[in-house]
């Protein structure tokens, strides 16, 4: 079994730090103005691993914050960004100037073929399939659209095509800090060689500790916290030696 990681997550929108409230774009709060300095922070505590969105670009379907994304890929930490990104050209871009995994989610939803390929030719460690659900059903750009796919048929069938990494995100949970809905992703994928990021709802130390007891016996294998490290509910250290 692989370590169990935890990400601190930084979300951008307009080249700030920011978190939405279940996705609502209209429901932002700004934390930092300098999303790179929020990342030197994250790595000085002994973040392994840095969560990115590019929210501008997951709602206009292309790259719009990527060069803070590089520059914080300059850091001592791993990267793993999403958000904007629909073509070949998108994952090259990010892969060969430093960051170490793509999460690829609307494309994944409407051309599965078509990132099923990217998976054969960048390999299962760099692509990570961002399962984002709204009552069960796979959403895309951005959130603002669902799809009439459940998200366990279109986890299984990128399993089924060599996928590794999966980031699930119950929308209803995000930003909220209520908890994670530990259960669905523990039923997201069946296969043994496929590995969850639970993602949503994150608001107390407890809520580390479940997902963390949940990953002995499940594919969870990571945890996102966003929002309950910018309002101080615990620090990311405490999150880590939890």
């Amino acid at each position: 079994m692989s370590e169990f990681q935890i990400y601190p997550a930084i979300d951008l929108r307009g080249g700030k730090c920011v978190r939405l409230f279940q996705g609502d774009y209209c429901q932002e709060t700004v934390y930092a103005d300098s999303p790179v300095e929020m990342a030197k922070s994250f790595v000085e505590a002994g973040a392994k691993w840095i969560h990115m969105v590019d929210l501008d670009g997951a709602k206009d379907g292309s790259r719009i914050n990527d060069q803070v994304v590089i520059e914080a890929a300059k850091l001592d930490a791993n990267i793993q960004v999403g958000g904007g990104i629909r073509s070949r050209e998108d994952i090259n871009h990010y892969l060969s100037n430093g960051v170490a995994r793509v999460i690829i989610g609307s494309l994944a939803v409407r051309e599965p073929e078509l990132v099923a390929s990217f998976i054969e030719e960048f390999g299962a460690e760099r692509i990570v399939i961002g399962i984002d659900a709204k009552d069960g059903m796979a959403a895309t750009e951005g959130w603002i659209e669902t799809s009439h796919k459940p998200a366990p048929e279109v986890a299984a069938y990128f399993a089924s095509k060599g996928a590794k990494h999966f980031i699930y995100t119950d929308i209803s949970t995000d930003g909220t800090l209520a908890g994670p809905n530990i259960e669905a992703n523990r039923k997201l994928v069946a296969d043994d060689h496929s590995q969850v990021i639970v993602s949503g709802g994150i608001g107390t130390l407890d809520d580390v500790k479940r997902v963390k007891q949940a990953a002995a016996d499940s594919p969870i294998a990571g945890l996102i916290i966003g929002k309950a490290l910018y309002e101080n509910r615990f620090t990311l250290k405490e999150a880590l030696t939890c």
